[in-house]
């Protein structure tokens, strides 16, 4: 059977579909793909669990799953863990796909960092590194990446699930599930519509964080949640998990490695409906190592961390909980937002 005309450049398993090229993995899909670009190159992903550690680095690659919660991108690298070289892959290196180009799309499919976290809390696998190495990113938005777009995605992981820190990106009809900071960084990514699901830590008082940004400070907009929806696993008790904090990295400077000044992050949720797991306090600090090497807390007062109009049993009007100005709501416009592109 013939294709549909321009519907597809590649195929990753079974096709019913003779004219299109089959290939056996998702990464050799995309490696033949045309390097520079300029229109979209749509790879069809079928049904099955894809056990690949990809990094997209050539613009407009657009993957479609056959099937959202049956097409799966999965890796199960931990920061903590050894890459081949004995090295740690660390936060930023551990990603089950990494994006380094514009102009990426995802569409109806999941995309899943499947290491054992909770099995991690009881019986650790290697030396922790940063906070504890179990930081297992599903999707990173890299430097290089821009206008990437995700509808109907699902992102599964535990701790650092969706690391957003280069570029516009825009979400819709997603769901992002994890626990510990799992929607971080300094990109600009816009969410419409989307949920946000908290996951049980077993033995843990404070449950986990939504958001985290790393916002660079002359960036006017960081995480941004329109509409969204924040729901958790029935384990988890009411008040345990915080809107999120804001992150100052580590970075290295010609006189030291302390945490980045410059990141002043930015979160702010907009209509958003909220369960009865977000704490009343909304806002938790973070800490960071300073210039002088002492460790300081960063205030949610001292970062852009904002909501408006919330509802449902986690909605709480408080002094630590900001209310946007109402004279800023318009500047949230998903084309303000996104600088004028227009995604969808």
């Amino acid at each position: 059977m013939k294709s549909p005309a321009g519907t597809f450049d590649a195929v990753v398993g079974r096709t019913p579909f003779d004219d299109i090229p089959i290939f056996t993995s998702v990464g050799d899909a995309i490696a033949s793909a045309p390097s520079a670009g300029g229109k979209p190159f749509r790879i069809l992903v079928a049904r099955g669990r894809w056990h690949e550690k990809l990094v997209v680095d050539k613009p407009d690659i657009h993957l479609v799953g056959e099937d959202r919660t049956a097409s799966v991108l999965t890796f199960d690298a931990a920061a903590g863990m050894p890459r081949p070289d004995g090295e740690p892959w660390g936060t930023w290196g551990c990603a089950s796909v990494t994006v380094r180009a514009p102009g990426f799309r995802a569409t109806n499919l999941t995309i899943e960092n499947a290491f054992d976290y909770v099995g991690n809390l009881a019986t650790p696998k290697f030396e922790p590194i940063g906070p504890n190495g179990a930081q297992a990113v599903a999707l990173m938005l890299d430097a290089g990446s821009d206008r990437a777009c995700f509808e109907r995605v699902d992102f599964i992981g535990h701790q650092d699930t969706l690391f957003a820190d280069a570029g516009r990106s825009f979400f819709r009809d997603c769901r992002i599930s994890g626990s510990v900071d799992f929607i971080f960084g300094g990109g600009n990514a816009l969410f419409e519509q989307c949920e946000l699901h908290s996951r049980f830590r077993p033995g843990k008082e404070r449950q986990g964080y939504v958001a985290v940004p790393c916002t660079p400070s002359a960036q006017a907009y960081g995480l941004t949640f329109v509409r969204c929806r924040l729901t958790r696993d029935a384990a988890i008790r009411d008040g345990s998990v915080a809107l999120g904090r804001a992150w100052r990295p580590g970075r290295t400077f010609a006189d030291g490695k302390y945490g980045d000044p410059d990141a002043v992050g930015a979160a702010v949720y907009l209509d958003c409906w909220m369960d009865a797991h977000i704490d009343p306090r909304g806002w938790d600090e973070m800490g960071y190592t300073a210039r002088d090497g002492k460790r300081v807390m960063l205030q949610p007062g001292d970062a852009r961390l904002f909501e408006h109009a919330s509802s449902g049993p986690g909605a709480h009007r408080s002094a630590s909980r900001r209310a946007l100005p109402r004279d800023r709501i318009a500047a949230y416009a998903r084309e303000r937002v996104l600088d004028g592109w227009e995604p969808i």
